[in-house]
């Protein structure tokens, strides 16, 4: 079995203005490329987005927007040598989509599990990155550690987990934080 790090997209993998459409808008945060790179090359792990993309439905981009700022993500990873396995999103809003479509949404674990199951991923040996308690929510809901990446919201989002009784395994500054954190998960030294 495979294991993999779920990576929330806008604020954890780039910088996040709100609703990015436009592929030139990318910046990639400091730390990620090499962190991706290391879990991928020296611990085997897959790199997974699961992202919220109601951008789509809201009708300010399209789907081909948002595959389009994916694969940008992606060249400019790979321009450091790091990549992206597979992108997940969910392009629905409950306040505009029936149910049945919404689904897909975080917190919902239902994009990991489709994960999961195309690419035979050990969730128990998994891990969910992202800057919102909707990341860490659904980490949890699919049985992954959890990190929360430290932004500018985090005690709203530190509020909100600790309503919902929730709370994630690490609180990381940055990227580079958060992979010291798996890496010494993986040996037993948490």
């Amino acid at each position: 079995m495979q294991r993999a790090i779920f990576l929330d997209r806008d604020g954890t993998i780039n910088h996040d203005p709100g609703y990015i459409k436009d592929p030139s808008e990318i910046i990639i945060l400091a730390g990620v490329a090499e962190g991706i790179k290391k879990l991928k090359k020296d611990f085997g792990f897959k790199m997974i987005v699961i992202s919220n993309q109601a951008g789509v439905a809201k009708g300010l981009m399209t789907r081909e927007d948002v595959e389009a700022v994916n694969l940008r993500i992606n060249e400019l990873l790979m321009i450091e040598g790091a990549s992206i396995d597979a992108f997940y999103y969910c392009p629905h809003h409950p306040d505009i989509d029936p149910p049945e479509k919404s689904i897909c949404r975080k917190p919902s674990p239902f994009m990991i599990v489709q994960a999961a199951e195309d690419f035979k991923i050990d969730l128990s040996q998994s891990y969910m990155f992202g800057d919102k308690s909707s990341d860490i929510e659904c980490g949890i809901n699919a049985g992954l550690k959890t990190v929360l990446l430290i932004s500018e919201s985090i005690e709203k989002e530190i509020s909100t987990l600790h309503n919902l009784g929730k709370k994630p395994n690490f609180t990381a500054a940055d990227f580079n934080e958060a992979c010291d954190f798996v890496i010494k998960d993986l040996s037993g030294g948490n």
